[in-house]
């Protein structure tokens, strides 16, 4: 966390209200983003209990699983889900536009298809994208029965493409700036900062109560009251939905509610004649309404949290390189979409090892890129790196016109600055500005002894003995430098599986001693 993050947090407090760490938006939001609010049953790791799911604040879609127990109620809700999802991302696949791109094995250019846009998914909290990801691996290995005929538990048709990506979207929420699958709770903390602790953070209802509560309150008094009160029957009155319940819920409420439904379903197995099935069957629908109202109380108060968290984002503007990253995302989701269409085998289950470097790797970059980039997007969070010394703010006070000493000379202008900044610059650093969007270098010279920096132009000036119009600071123009790159480095290209040495995960094993892609494995259970 850096100072400037500790500085809010500490403004917070004093003042009873979350303090911004941004002054624009770094994140995409869509147009019509796809909500998804899930509930988990207690004790059972990926059980479904129930979740909400649409495009439209006013009408979500209720899915409740009544006895999360029952495997063809968890297939059915499953199924329920993902009549939601997949629609909505198929609306994004067929809009494309042609693009050119060098292609990786022979380095020629080719024209490519591009999704003009892609969907864009948001749960509630952190734990919310784990679920996501969770799910995935719970369904993209199931079977249905079209595929094999002769599996015991056949899944409905669409559940293992419903896996397929829920998983890729799990993976590129791991992509440090992506905005495919968000979390409202991880939102707001990179845009506030409140005067809690960062797991309290989590807590999307504690959350809104710092940002945004009720005229004339203190934040934390508000997100006191939105952790911990409850009502006359000891729940509480702000549900977590985390996606797990409250034990108060779970014990007072829930379980007597699931129980009456297996006794009702009992009781129509029974039935002996039509007056009494008709009777046991009016039980089982008063005993299912009952879990989906109980349900419903858990899953609308953090629904509507969600989208009030969407709107206090949408108020800030986007940062003028957030497009960028979304157009990774963009070819993202084309090449999956891409891979579907194609046949290929669901995600495997572990990464190769040259797959998982090349992942962290990619990662890595990419969290590079996005520190360097919300810098340069937002002055507030160029302050923090300019107090840790990494960025300065200077004023031109001289330009001295000078060129390399060669039989063609090339503009190297001597640039004096003042700065009230502590940068940790040493003789022969380099440091970068923004220059018409891309990245001009300057090497340190030295400093006078009025405390002045000077510093040395290197690049983007044109290629004659003049510099281009435009390209060398004028004096008593204000800059800010960084001491970091603009773009991250790229590693070195990493061997194909293929030539990958033994002791570093390769060459791939033999067919008849590989490890099955779709071996059962315990997290597969739901």
């Amino acid at each position: 966390m850096s100072l400037i993050a500790h500085l809010a947090r500490m403004e917070a407090v004093a003042a009873g209200r979350a303090q911004p760490l941004a002054t624009v938006r770094h994140r995409r939001l869509a147009e019509r983003p796809l909500v998804l609010v899930p509930l988990t049953t207690a004790g059972e790791a990926g059980a479904p209990l129930g979740a909400l799911v649409g495009t439209d604040p006013e009408e979500p879609r209720l899915l409740v699983v009544p006895q999360p127990r029952d495997r063809e109620l968890r297939f059915a809700f499953l199924a329920e889900l993902a009549e939601e999802v997949l629609p909505y991302v198929d609306g994004f696949a067929d809009a494309v536009e042609p693009v050119e791109r060098k292609d990786s094995a022979t380095g020629e250019k080719v024209r490519v298809e591009l999704c003009l846009d892609a969907p864009q998914l948001i749960v509630p909290s952190r734990a919310g994208i784990e679920y996501v990801r969770l799910l995935g691996r719970s369904t993209r290995f199931r079977r249905t029965a079209e595929q094999d005929p002769d599996t015991p538990y056949p899944a409905p048709p669409r559940v293992p493409l419903l896996g397929r990506w829920l998983t890729h979207y799990g993976e590129r929420a791991r992509v440090p700036g992506s905005s495919l699958l968000l979390a409202a709770t991880d939102l707001l903390n990179r845009h506030w900062a409140t005067g809690q602790s960062s797991l309290e953070d989590q807590h999307l209802g504690a959350l809104l109560a710092w940002i945004d509560p009720a005229d004339g309150e203190r934040g934390d008094r508000a997100a006191h009251r939105a952790e911990l009160a409850r009502d006359e029957r000891g729940q509480l009155l702000c549900p977590p939905a985390g996606p797990a319940t409250d034990p108060a819920f779970d014990n007072q409420l829930l379980a007597p509610a699931i129980e009456a439904y297996d006794r009702a379903r009992q009781a129509v197995g029974a039935a002996e004649d039509g007056e009494t099935a008709d009777a046991a069957l009016a039980g089982l629908h008063r005993a299912e309404r009952e879990v989906r109202r109980l349900v419903v109380s858990q899953l609308k108060p953090t629904w509507d949290a969600t989208w009030r968290a969407l709107g206090l984002l949408r108020a800030l503007p986007e940062g003028a390189r957030v497009e960028d990253r979304w157009t990774r995302d963009r070819w993202s989701f084309t090449a999956h979409r891409d891979r579907i269409a194609a046949g290929e085998p669901p995600q495997p289950r572990r990464d190769d090892a040259v797959t998982a470097a090349a992942k962290l790797a990619a990662r890595e970059q990419a969290q590079g890129q996005l520190d360097a980039q919300e810098a340069l997007d937002d002055p507030l969070v160029l302050a923090g790196r300019r107090l840790s010394g990494e960025a300065f703010a200077a004023e031109v006070v001289e330009v001295v016109r000078a060129w390399t000493e060669s039989k063609r000379p090339a503009p190297r202008p001597l640039l004096t600055v003042r700065t009230e900044d502590r940068p940790h610059l040493d003789p022969g650093a380099k440091v970068y500005r923004s220059l018409d969007g891309k990245p001009q270098s300057a090497e340190f010279v030295g400093r006078e002894e009025d405390g002045s920096l000077v510093l040395r132009l290197l690049d983007r000036m044109g290629r004659s003995k003049e510099p281009a119009e435009g390209t060398v600071p004028e004096k008593g123009e204000r800059i800010a430098w960084t001491l970091f790159e603009h773009d991250a480095r790229v590693g070195p290209r990493l061997p194909d599986p293929e030539e990958t040495p033994w002791t570093h995960g390769g060459p791939p094993r033999h067919a008849d001693t590989a490890e099955l892609p779709d071996a059962v494995t315990p997290e597969d259970l739901l």
